[in-house]
């Protein structure tokens, strides 16, 4: 890790006693929110503030995605915007960091298009910031930073946007290769933090009273693939199991090919991991997940379900499923609604195929029209719809311990949070509770929520 101490004294005696404040927006995955809080941990350390407001900023940094081209063109408009902004407050320092400035073509793009840019960070120089913020705070001009410093100690400070549910990630990168994904390339292959690490920002987060550890990476199943064999993904949430605490753990995302029985131990022998998994299935039809290098087929997949709904036919499960892949075919979309019916998901993420340069599917044929994937996907969410207004009715008379997230948006004197299923429950309380773990009694079921009395 460089030693950032003297840029940061640098920084700070450059911005002088007047409080200068910083615009930080983060796009995209749960990951990208995490390196956004770093991002905000860093310029807190150089003396920043913080605004929700880009007008009143002095300093504004784009933390961007890039699995879909429409993300990034969603950007460049935002970033074409701020052109105005910085002719009205010529001081106004802009940054861009996270996955879209790992493609080179980006950043020369940014360069030559967006001259109201001063700086371009990659997704793993965070530590390269304090240079490149000093730099324009002394008119350098454009610079970019997209080196790999491969810092995962998790020493980074973060100023995290809430007092009691935490994102900890675990490993960055990717080594599967989905055909329609392009996050090995921006975000690298797999690198994993040393368990002990991990292990102690936890136990630091639970001492501070967090409720709620979320473990985030690419694909969590595979972490210690590259540790040699020092502790693999489930051990490791046995280990995290044992931290003395009030606090449950979640993960995400999973791959169904790295999903073993071992795992599937863990998670039902461990009290504080959450009785709830995210398993990605994308298709039911096996020559689509082939042609997506998924690496399983329909029938390995429900196997994994099958195991896990034989201790608890019950457990909550929710997926990803992508309509209308290049050249899906009726078949391969019935296989799908067919798998939906038959696993019974709680809730899916569903999106309608987008390409992506630079990714192989990008370059295969597809005769489906765009009309015709949007009713695909209509049904699909018809079909799941069905499934949750049924499948959601096994929670009433239950008790359901449920972490309080925030007010209710609709109703009045109402609260909503989620239960270790990850399921949405809503019941009337005093905003005291939230933050808090309550017990529920399950009164009623709608098709994507829950509700009940506080007990």
């Amino acid at each position: 890790m460089n030693d950032n101490t003297a840029i940061i004294s640098e920084i700070k005696r450059l911005l002088g006693d007047e409080p200068k404040l910083a615009y930080v927006r983060s796009f995209g995955c749960q990951l990208n929110t995490s390196d956004g809080e770093k991002i905000k941990g860093v310029l807190k350390n150089a003396g920043y503030g913080f605004t929700e407001d880009e007008s009143e900023a002095d300093l504004i940094i784009l933390n961007t995605c890039a699995v879909r081209e429409n993300a990034e063109d969603r950007v460049f408009g935002i970033v074409g915007s701020m052109k105005k902004l910085k002719e009205l407050k010529p001081e106004l320092i802009i940054g861009i960091a996270g996955c879209m400035t790992a493609q080179s073509h980006v950043a020369e793009k940014i360069k030559r298009s967006y001259p109201q840019v001063d700086f371009v960070l990659g997704t793993s120089a965070i530590n390269g910031l304090p240079r490149l913020l000093l730099d324009a705070l002394n008119g350098a001009g454009f610079e970019a930073d997209i080196t790999e410093y491969d810092d995962f100690s998790g020493t980074v400070e973060q100023v995290r946007g809430s007092s009691f549910k935490a994102s900890v990630p675990i490993m960055f990168g990717c080594n599967n290769f989905c055909t329609y994904c392009i996050v090995p390339y921006v975000r690298g292959r797999e690198r994993s933090r040393l368990p002990e690490d991990i292990v102690s920002e936890v136990e630091g987060l639970v001492r501070e009273g967090y409720k709620e550890i979320m473990l985030l990476g690419q694909n969590v199943n595979s972490y210690g693939n590259d540790l040699g064999g020092e502790m693999t993904f489930p051990q490791l949430l046995r280990r995290l199991n044992d931290i003395e605490g009030d606090f449950w753990i979640r993960f995400m995302s999973s791959h169904p090919k790295d999903a073993s029985k071992e795992l599937i131990d863990a998670i039902f022998d461990c009290e504080k991991v959450a009785k709830h998994l995210h398993l990605p299935v994308q298709s039911g039809s096996d020559d689509v997940l082939r042609r997506m290098n998924r690496r399983y087929t329909a029938e390995k997949y429900l196997g994994i379900v099958n195991d896990i709904r034989s201790r608890d036919p019950e457990f909550s499960l929710t997926t990803d499923l992508i309509v209308g892949f290049p050249d899906e075919t009726d078949e391969d979309f019935e296989a799908t609604l067919d798998i939906m019916r038959t696993v019974k998901y709680d809730n899916i993420y569903s999106f309608i195929y987008s390409k992506r340069s630079g990714t192989r599917a990008a370059e295969m044929p597809d005769a489906v029209s765009e009309e015709e994937k949007g009713k695909r996907m209509r049904r699909l969410l018809e079909v799941q719809r069905e499934i949750s207004t049924e499948f959601y009715k096994r929670f009433i008379g239950r008790r359901m311990r449920v972490l309080v997230d925030d007010k209710a948006k609709k109703r009045e004197g109402f609260l909503t949070g989620k239960s270790s299923e990850f399921i949405i429950v809503e019941f009337e309380g005093d905003e005291s509770l939230i933050g808090r773990f309550v017990d529920v009694e399950i009164t009623g079921a709608m098709n994507w929520a829950v509700t009940g009395r506080v007990i």
